[in-house]
């Protein structure tokens, strides 16, 4: 690949995406950012990135990443990023809709580029340190167009799990089965500590065992029976995502009623915490007894912002 094509620009310069720039520039690319805050922006540049706050800029770049809130601003980002001629591959890594990837692929295709749904999974270290994992819906073709671009973000940990829009699928699916882990954890965790036992001992026993977990074995050490609760990921995000994965499954006829009972109870703790509060907070509505930070409405550090 010659210098030219690799040209990339980011576009979304929140935790995430911002962290993905960083990366593809100390992997030797040649990146451009763009955002529409200041704020995200002038981080970007300290990390040596080269910013506009003007999408048009970045126009035919020969690649972009996107890493945005909502499937409804991708909608209106893509086909400006197509505007210009040059366009090789756009590599959507946001957590979005399977309807809005399929359309965004059938545009891009029409105009002789590539486009992915990559949502990823790995949070700002994976982002940071170019190892996300990442769930791919795209033709082959596609695929292969996109390929260089993974690979700088994932160091090869991508999944490949079938046309565009089903990388949209499996991550929506990943995030609800997180959520409702995030919640059962918490609730377990709670009786143990109701029966005097020590969560945090309680929780390292059970990652050892068949009913172990990401969510058991880091994420409730980590960032909830510590208190902090700064994993950067936000409870909205969460909310939106479990949310998401069974307004998905409805349209494809599918009633899965566990996983609506989980998104119900995290729109409840959205209505509680708000959504910049951590996603990791959670804890403080389904088991407040398990973290420092106590129940809602207790004296309590201030909750995250969400990455975009």
């Amino acid at each position: 690949m010659n210098q030219n094509t690799r040209r990339i620009a980011v576009i979304g310069l929140g935790a995430m995406g911002g962290a993905m720039a960083a990366t593809l520039h100390k992997a030797g690319w040649d990146v451009t950012g763009f955002d529409p805050s200041d704020t995200a922006r002038s981080a970007a540049e300290a990390a040596g990135i080269t910013t506009t706050a003007t999408l048009g800029d970045v126009a035919g770049t020969p690649y972009a990443v996107l890493s945005l809130p909502a499937a409804s601003i991708v909608e209106t980002t893509v086909p400006q990023l197509l505007a210009a001629p040059g366009t090789v591959a756009i590599i959507d890594t946001t957590t979005s809709e399977p309807a809005t990837s399929k359309q965004m692929a059938e545009l891009a295709e029409a105009q002789g580029a590539a486009f992915v749904d990559a949502p990823v999974s790995g949070g700002r270290d994976g982002a940071g340190t170019g190892s996300l994992s990442a769930f791919v819906g795209a033709t082959e073709v596609a695929l292969k167009a996109a390929e260089p671009v993974l690979l700088a973000l994932t160091g090869g940990k991508y999944s490949h799990i079938g046309g565009p829009g089903s990388g949209n699928v499996v991550k929506l699916l990943n995030n609800v089965l997180a959520a409702a882990n995030l919640a059962s954890v918490g609730e377990a965790l709670g009786v143990a500590k109701a029966y005097g036992i020590d969560p945090a001992k309680a929780a390292a026993s059970i990652s050892e065992a068949s009913g172990g977990s990401k969510v058991s074995a880091n994420m409730y050490p980590n960032w909830v029976l510590s208190g902090t609760h700064d994993s950067g990921f936000s409870l909205g995000l969460m909310a939106r995502d479990a949310a998401l994965a069974v307004d998905v499954a409805a349209q494809i006829g599918e009633t899965p009623s566990l996983l609506a009972a989980v998104a119900s109870q995290w729109q409840d703790a959205l209505a509680v915490l708000g959504p910049r509060a951590d996603f990791t907070e959670i804890a403080r509505v389904v088991a407040p007894a398990v973290t420092p930070a106590g129940a809602p409405g207790a004296a309590t550090p201030a909750g995250t912002t969400s990455p975009v």
